[in-house]
């Protein structure tokens, strides 16, 4: 069957930047289409089950009034709901899983509640419409417009075209863009075309990504036996050694991202290594009464089952599902040598009582919805940030832009990628999203939602955390918004001095900070 649907902002994609796009865009009093591949909007947050990865200044200062009431809203969730102890009910920036990565490590569930909260207004009115389970198929064009997208039901088979004046992508992999014939690139750039220190020497590769994760959750019950049935490709993986790694994929052992060192991990803390079950661990058992669980909730997205054999996007749809798979089950594998195989301090071998949770991530294989994606298509956009704005290797501050939408910080952060490279870990300084980031050079009516904006490889590696990606999608969807009230379009924003003036005067009225404050502590 085919239908066609009209709105006044299409999203496609409903991940934590088309989530932050259709909040803004439906406060502004649009009617708006968000479209989303998987059972749950959330993307990184939810459906990738990865707990926020976020800067230092997270708590006082640095993303928008909107990520804040988002963080707030996951923490009175669990205050509302469940049996907490007296002590973590008082503790004013309290993180449910006391994760040592992240400030607020929390359930996807949790976050899913809370995102669908916060849009429950404008689709209880009508004013928002979520499909779920709907995949962008192909799109229209009118020279350089993007006329309408039509997308299919994964569920039933059928079609919906959406029409609207304008149209962001939210997907995780950019997915529009090639439909829509947007100019785009993909992978690694080289020095000729960026000067970046750490781009390619010689020729860009396309096909160099960072790796994707297939992350999962468990919890432990040492008396218990839950050992998961053998994975098919277990024997593989168990013997795989990439060249640059220190030891096999299976192991307790990792490097330092930013010297590339061997590591030695422990499983659990008490030991004398890092301890990777608290690395991302969201649920700590302690914070709740007594009984309430039997064990803490750990997810893993650690440095064992990242997989970087071969990238997923702009390849064939065969090798793109042999890759999905092989990541799925690399994860797989990588949690029955836990159970089975990993050395323990008693001289044991394995622990069978970690139990995997299908129900955490709402699978039934155990498996998160989507694999947690690094690295989208990017935009050939007005602006690409470049590593020169923001390293603090190359300069004491970095660029202001005075089309700035937004801000953020996390350093340049890219794992193993599937060109077989290492991790290139660099120190970055607090940066701004310019606007001009966010538009494509030559479509007028498409924003860039996620992070499929005029970043680089290099830069990606800070500007795809969840606080920026959210920042992004919230300034794309006011900025389609202002152009839909004031009848201009973006380009026109950036350009006009009187009209970038307006619209940045309605982002910081909605809470955006669009400039670091002057202070000792940034």
């Amino acid at each position: 069957m085919n239908r066609e649907f009209h709105a006044d902002i299409v999203i496609l994609g409903g991940g934590t930047g088309g989530c932050a796009a259709a909040l803004a865009a439906a406060k502004m009093g649009k009617s708006v289409i968000m479209t989303e591949e998987t059972l749950w909007i959330g993307g990184q947050l939810t459906s990738q089950a990865v707990p926020p990865d976020e800067h230092p200044w997270i708590e006082s200062f640095g993303c928008t009034r909107s990520y804040r009431q988002f963080r707030d809203g996951v923490r009175n969730y669990y205050r509302n709901h469940f049996p907490m102890t007296a002590k973590a009910r008082s503790i004013k920036d309290w993180n449910p899983g006391t994760a040592s990565v992240s400030r607020i490590s929390h359930e996807p569930r949790a976050a899913l509640a809370v995102l669908t909260q916060m849009l429950a207004p404008y689709v209880h009115s009508g004013r928002l419409t979520i499909l779920s389970r709907f995949q962008a198929e192909s799109a229209e064009t009118d020279g350089d417009s993007v006329r309408s997208v039509t997308v299919k039901s994964l569920d039933t088979g059928d079609r919906v075209t959406l029409t609207s004046p304008y149209f962001l992508d939210a997907t995780e992999c950019g997915d529009i863009l090639p439909l829509a014939k947007v100019e785009y690139v993909t992978g690694s750039e080289s020095k000729n075309e960026t000067g970046e220190p750490h781009a390619l020497d010689g020729d860009a590769d396309p096909m160099d990504m960072q790796s994707f994760t297939h992350c999962f959750a468990m919890d432990y019950h040492p008396d218990e036996d839950y050992t998961i049935s053998k994975p098919e490709q277990y024997d593989f993986w168990k013997e795989y050694q990439a060249d640059f790694w220190p030891d096999k994929q299976l192991s307790m052992t990792g490097v330092r991202p930013h010297t590339l060192e061997p590591v030695t991990y422990d499983l659990f803390p008490g030991g004398s290594n890092f301890s990777l079950w608290t690395y991302r661990r969201i649920l700590d058992k302690t914070h709740f009464a007594e009984g309430a669980f039997t064990s803490d909730i750990t997810l893993v997205n650690w440095p064992a089952n990242d997989y970087w054999l071969g990238p997923i996007i702009d390849v064939p749809e065969e090798e793109k599902n042999k890759h999905l798979h092989n990541a799925k089950q690399l994860s797989l594998s990588y949690l029955y040598w836990l159970q089975t195989e990993a050395p323990r301090p008693d001289g044991k071998a394995g622990y069978p009582g970690l139990r995997l949770r299908p129900d955490v991530c709402g699978t039934e294989d155990g498996l998160a919805m989507y694999p947690y994606i690094r690295e989208s298509r990017r935009i050939k956009a007005e602006f690409t940030v470049l590593e020169q704005h923001l390293s603090s290797d190359l300069r004491d501050k970095a660029e202001e832009y005075p089309d700035s939408v937004g801000i953020g910080c996390y350093r340049i952060d890219l794992h193993p990628s599937t060109g077989q490279r290492h991790y290139i870990d660099v120190s970055s300084l607090p940066f701004q999203i310019p606007l001009g980031s966010l538009l494509p050079v030559r479509v007028n009516n498409l924003l860039a939602a996620c992070k499929n904006i005029g970043v680089t490889h290099i830069t990606n590696g800070c500007y795809r955390l969840h606080p920026v990606e959210w920042n992004i999608g919230e300034a794309a969807g006011y900025l389609a918004a202002f152009c839909l009230t004031q009848g201009v379009q973006p380009k026109e924003v950036r350009e006009r001095k009187d009209l970038l003036e307006e619209f940045q005067k309605v982002l910081a009225a909605e809470g955006i900070e669009l400039a670091w404050p002057v202070t000792s502590a940034v």
